[in-house]
């Protein structure tokens, strides 16, 4: 026990009750976010905010998380941006002005704002702070935790001198309950919120508002200070049956009958499936309003909405409508998720077809070899082939043909329209020149419009608007949603690549395509097809002069002093191109005849023994103006037939230059590098010899590159001035590839030189391109196609509304869509974010025709009133809520009020009268109808808004007068009072 007792044993428990709780430091918290946010001090003296500016300006806000214990609170502050704030600060303000907040309160301008918080609407205020529980936090529903919460609130206001309002957030966020204060230099205003599902039956009118609000503010004054009232009611429309949007109705006699938009091929649909307007909110509002000027109790109201001096509407969009344009262009980009390829889609029934295709191509082979009565000059084998490809589409089964052979027809004809032209010319002569199709109509646009719309193709990477490439993606897009989908896209591209061989073998150009090499501006497709192209103008231009020489030799026979002597002198003849050659066929890569070599050995005998006579010049073109050659000087510089250089599509230039950057940076590596950029050059150096004969290398730079041959004035022997020159220093490095190719070069014209472009190997490498590719990868090479057809679509559309923001959002769409297509790898994500944006604006269009349609604009009816109405509706698309000039006695509001009316008949199935409702009429002056009956012009109202305003002392008749507000929300199945007392404390 002495033990126990020792003091040097005995412990003692000390509390230290200056420790902050965890309250304290929540309050302390809350009071360095308002020090760091400039929220202490007076917020008075501030301009009044002007009519409509909580809609039209800009509200920002600013959080910061803060924490009670392990609770998450955000502390957010709302304001409203303005530009006046510091210009309008009074200098002297008074001690005792009431708050910002306060003063707001009984601010009649923005009663109402369509678009702001909840806060904003119900009170008034421009600025204020509201605490919420974080996002994964449970609500406060405690009443005990709700009143700490306000004592927190309160002494905080107290200890920083914070005049902004200050509301916490209780209960389910989704009921948007709040309480708050604000304090001032001895006034306090409380902020207090009642929220039931049903109206009380004796607050659902005015007159029971009014006695809550004079209970609440508890004055014993008589007689009261006035009370203001603002009234406000919506009405809803939701039946449009008797005014539809103007949708295209399907054309039952087309491929595409019973289709909601169907069109033919070469278009593309466009408009909402459905309305793309739901609903049309009406407000009728009675904006200053003093107690006992109206009456509204349960028995008799005089809130007629045709008597309201205010209207505005609002129309309520549907959630992403069904539009044709937007639901192609989705379809179609699905597409290039595909992995099949086109064996695998068609299945086994079209490759058995194949099969068979072979059997009939074998006997028409055989049938070429067996001997008929007619003559069979004009029968080759293609023809035979391409007879027997339409034999089997004749034949094959419908269940196997993902395509019917009527559509396919007509796509094919679309595509092809010379192949029609052939068929109905009597005569033999080739249809296919390969002119581009006539650019579809631009919808009586500007010269400068039609300019720029035709080169978006260069913007897109896509193809002209009159190219095969162009027609050839909207038939896939069409294809792809109307007729089949997949498989039946895979059999169009069966049948157009078999299309694109039977062009080739047959020496008929593609038709709309522009001639010459392909352009690198557009689609690799587009460019494959122009490569094609190439090829057959080559193949037609060696045949034709082909056939010239053939009869020229023919010629050569019957004419007197034929022969070689006769040949020789024809080949001699200056100013014809290497085309027109008779032996212009002569290629070293192509097998000759036996009689062919004999003749060529012949010729080249005759030549080396012809009594010493020097071979004449061949391939010459003109004289290169005055130049003469330098030794001799006399002979003019003839410029040669040259051949053009190989065209080439962006990925062989691609798989060139990587090939070129292999090779390395060593000596070998550069010089085998420089031979095979050198082709070309060589190639013209041999022409350029054969049309010049004695010719040196300084000749042929002073034509082919002047900028080598430096020339500069002397002074000879007989002191005359002359012109010298000589090679530039780069011609006379060591080992100089042009010194070197100029040695190897022969005398050979380009008519006799191995061709450097091989159209054969080169159409072959096309159609294999072709044929190998896949759905999804035809996709992607059409896709931009598609987008710059929809891009020109809502162009088109939009230039018969006439809506600014519907241009600069197409505008923006364009731009987006630019930089994605140019990339050799676009981002499918950002992609679908374009093909979003285009569908966005044709469902603005789509709106903008609905309302069109359902006030009459540009109609005759409309007469005069045609401008305003269009004014009216363009504002319903860009703004929240528009006012009606002239409420219901407006041209608006006459046709609102007749929209209402035959909702109403049709409502409750009465007859329609046009007579029953008197022009101007109000509430009264209806007609009863059959049976006693009268139909009310409007609904019930679907929801009530009450503003109730005064200021009166609180809470002792001797108390400063004080704002006081009340705002009241009577709904179908809500109910809620936003009440706003004020209260003088200098006497509490």
């Amino acid at each position: 026990m002495a033990a126990d007792s020792d003091p040097e044993t005995e412990v003692f428990e000390i509390t230290d009750f200056t420790t902050a709780s965890e309250w304290e430091r929540f309050v302390s918290r809350v009071e360095e976010v308002l020090n760091d946010w400039k929220l202490i001090g007076s917020s008075a003296g501030r301009a009044s905010p002007e009519k409509g500016e909580y809609t039209s300006g800009t509200w920002e806000e600013k959080s910061q998380e803060i924490n009670f214990a392990d609770f998450k609170f955000s502390i957010t502050h709302h304001y409203l941006k303005q530009e006046s704030d510091k210009s309008d600060l009074k200098e002297e303000l008074e001690e005792d002005a009431f708050p910002l907040a306060m003063q707001d309160l009984l601010c009649m301008n923005n009663d109402f704002p369509p678009r702001a918080h909840c806060l904003v609407r119900w009170y008034g205020m421009r600025e204020f702070l509201v605490i919420s529980p974080g996002a994964n936090c449970e609500a406060i529903t405690s009443e005990s935790k709700c009143n700490l919460l306000l004592s927190s609130v309160s002494i905080s206001l107290a200890n920083s001198g914070c005049q902004v309002p200050m509301f916490v957030q209780i209960q389910q966020k989704w009921r948007r309950l709040y309480a708050g204060e604000c304090q001032g230099p001895g006034v306090r205003t409380d902020f207090e919120m009642v929220h039931l599902r049903k109206v009380p039956s004796q607050y659902n009118h005015l007159s029971g508002l009014l006695d809550i609000f004079k209970a609440k503010i508890g004055c014993s004054l008589t007689p009261l200070p006035p009370v203001t009232i603002a009234i406000r009611f919506t009405y809803v429309l939701q039946d449009w049956q008797q005014y539809s949007w103007p949708q295209q109705p399907p054309d039952f006699d087309a491929l595409l009958g019973g289709e909601v938009g169907g069109v033919e091929f070469g278009k593309l649909p466009f408009g909402a499936c459905e309305d793309p307007i739901s609903e049309l909110h009406l407000a009728t509002t009675w904006p200053h309003l003093t107690e006992g000027i109206v009456v509204d109790n349960d028995v008799y109201s005089d809130l007629d909405p045709l008597q309201a001096p205010h209207w505005s509407v609002r129309v309520r969009k549907a959630e992403n409508p069904q539009c044709l344009l937007g639901d192609f262009l989705n379809e179609f980009f699905k597409l290039c998720c595909r992995k099949e390829s086109t064996e695998e889609i068609l299945g086994r029934g079209l490759t058995e077809e194949e099969g068979k295709e072979n059997t009939d191509l074998s006997a028409a082979l055989s049938k070429l070899t067996e001997p008929a009565a007619a003559p069979m000059s004009k029968l080759s084998v293609s023809s035979m082939v391409h007879s027997a490809r339409k034999h089997i589409r004749r034949h094959r089964r419908v269940d196997e043909s993902p395509l019917s052979n009527d559509v396919l027809n007509s796509i094919l004809l679309y595509l092809f329209p010379d192949a029609a032209v052939e068929r109905s010319s009597t005569g033999t002569s080739d249809a296919s020149d390969g002119r581009p199709a006539p650019p579809p109509s631009t919808g009586g646009r500007s010269e400068p419009d039609k300019d720029s719309d035709y080169n978006l193709f260069n913007q897109l990477k896509s193809a002209p608007s009159d190219s095969l490439t162009y027609r050839l993606a909207l038939c896939v897009c069409l294809v792809n949603f109307y007729h089949g989908g997949v498989r039946a896209l895979a059999h169009l591209w069966q049948e157009f690549v078999l299309e694109m061989r039977f062009r080739w073998e047959n020496n008929h150009l593609v038709y709309g395509l522009a001639s010459g090499a392909p352009d690198l501006r557009c689609c690799l497709l587009h460019q494959k097809l122009q490569m094609l192209n190439c090829c057959i103008e080559r193949k037609r231009a060696r045949d034709e002069s082909r056939k010239a020489s053939d009869g020229g030799k023919e010629r050569e026979r019957q004419l007197p002093g034929g022969g070689e002597n006769g040949r020789r002198s024809r080949r001699a003849s200056p100013g014809k191109s290497w085309d027109s050659w008779s032996d212009s066929e002569d290629e070293f890569f192509e097998c000759l005849s036996d009689q062919e070599e004999a003749a060529a050995a012949k010729e080249g005998e005759a030549e080396k023994g012809g009594a010493g006579r020097a071979k004449p010049p061949d391939g010459r073109l003109h004289p290169h103006g005055t130049m003469t050659l330098l030794n001799p000087s006399t002979e003019p510089l003839y410029i040669p037939v040259t051949q053009e250089p190989a065209p080439m599509t962006e990925d062989l230039l691609e798989e060139h230059s990587e090939v070129l950057a292999k090779l390395g940076t060593t000596a070998e590596g550069a010089h085998l590098r420089a031979r095979m950029q050198s082709a070309c050059l060589l190639s013209d150096m041999e022409s350029f010899k054969a049309a010049n004969p004695g010719c040196s290398l300084e000749d042929f730079v002073r034509w082919y590159s002047p900028r080598d041959y430096v020339e500069e004035e002397v002074v000879d022997e007989a002191g005359a001035p002359v012109l010298r020159g000589e090679l530039s220093a780069r011609m006379k490095i060591p080992g100089n590839m042009w010194a070197e190719a100029w040695d190897t070069a022969r005398s050979v014209p380009a008519r006799r030189q191995k061709r450097l472009f091989d159209d054969t190997k080169e159409a072959e490498k096309v159609l294999h391109y072709l044929s190998v590719q896949k759905p999804a990868d035809l996709t992607r090479h059409l896709l931009p196609c598609i987008l710059h057809a929809a891009v020109l679509k809502l162009k088109e559309e939009e230039s018969l509304e006439d809506i600014p923001s519907v241009k600069k959002a197409v505008q923006q769409a364009t731009s987006h869509a630019s930089k994605q297509l140019r990339h050799p790898n676009p981002d499918h994500k950002k992609l679908e974010e374009v093909i979003s944006q285009l569908v966005a604006v044709e469902t603005v269009i789509a709106r903008a025709r609905s309302l069109k349609a359902k006030f009459g604009v540009g109609k005759a009816e409309a007469g005069e009133d045609s401008e305003d109405l269009e004014k009216f509706v363009s504002s319903l698309l860009e703004e929240p809520e528009v006012a009606v000039l002239g409420a219901g006695r407006g041209p608006a509001g006459s046709i609102i009020h007749k929209l209402f009316v035959s909702s109403q008949r049709a409502a409750l199935l009465a007859p329609m009268d046009d007579d029953l409702v008197r022009p101007g009429g109000g509430a009264d002056d209806r007609k009863p109808m059959g049976g006693g009956l009268n139909v009310p012009d409007f609904p019930p109202p679907a929801g009530r808004e009450i503003l109730l305003r005064t200021c009166v002392p609180r809470p002792a008749p001797y108390s400063k007068a004080l704002p006081q507000r009340l705002f009241c929300v009577l709904l179908r199945e809500d109910f809620r009072l936003a009440g706003a007392l004020s209260s003088d404390t200098s006497f509490f």
